[in-house]
């Protein structure tokens, strides 16, 4: 069985995550199909718009745990290629048709559309602060939040998707199964737009948007090395073996009061 499935009906490109049995979490198989699905949808010249979902009951789980631990990095091995989708080099839109669960990775990639059709049944989460990984805004994705919602979400809070479509994080709900139809609906919209304005408008509305800025990320790479490394492999194990994980904490226990800060 394929791990991610292809559509196209006319100039709408569907992307489908194909991994039900693990939540569509992301493995490496998984990641490489997604670079090549959206370096071919760059590329294109037939292809103007994308939906992006998943089959069953999760639109994505993040990152695949046991594949992680497995492998001892963060997110997996590295692609040999560029994901245009998550390096924000496509200049097209994509619509996400979140179908469930949308947690770390999963929600990362749900922040990275540009509008959202949410199953009403659907649950997002920041997963990385349970992981000892540092989650969402060392890449500017909570950016696009208010502060107390992001800061939420940071701490692993779940959300709804009603909660989300309140807040104007999703543009529509509907039931699950009628996701994806709703996010087709969407794009047959977008492609009655002159084309030029379609994606001069996508390239402009995404350059406005908050992000993080170099010192930031600077500051999200030191504070990775501020804490136990350990934790990052004891999450994994205790995710894989489904038990508590047993937390080391800090390298040296007076890190906690000196953690780095932005660089002046």
């Amino acid at each position: 069985m394929a791990v991610l499935e292809t559509e196209k009906r006319g100039q709408i490109f569907i992307v489908r995550m194909n991994r039900p049995e693990a939540l569509n979490a992301l493995n490496f198989e998984l990641r490489m199909g997604l670079a090549e699905a959206w370096t071919e949808f760059r590329e294109s010249r037939d292809l103007e718009v994308a939906v992006f979902t998943g089959t069953g009951r999760g639109f994505c789980a993040g990152e695949d745990m046991k594949e992680a631990l497995k492998d001892k990095t963060p997110g997996g091995r590295n692609l040999p290629i560029e994901d245009p989708f998550r390096t924000g080099a496509l200049e097209k839109p994509v619509i996400g048709a979140i179908n469930g669960f949308a947690m770390g990775g999963g929600f990362m990639l749900v922040e990275g559309t540009d509008l959202r059709v949410a199953a009403d049944t659907a649950i997002f989460e920041v997963s990385e602060a349970k992981r000892w990984l540092l989650g969402g805004y060392n890449h500017g994705h909570l950016a696009n939040l208010p502060y107390p919602v992001a800061m939420e979400m940071a701490l692993g809070f779940r959300f709804t998707a009603k909660r989300f479509h309140e807040l104007g994080f999703v543009n529509r709900l509907a039931p699950a199964d009628q996701v994806v139809p709703v996010a087709v609906e969407m794009a047959e919209h977008l492609l009655t737009l002159p084309p030029a304005s379609r994606v001069n408008t996508v390239h402009m509305m995404r350059r406005m948007r908050p992000s993080i800025g170099p010192a930031h990320q600077k500051l999200a790479d030191r504070l990775h090395d501020h804490g136990a490394k350990s934790d990052l492999i004891e999450s994994r194990a205790a995710f894989a073996e489904k038990r508590k994980p047993n937390w080391t904490g800090w390298n040296n226990p007076d890190d906690r009061f000196n953690l780095p800060d932005l660089e002046a």
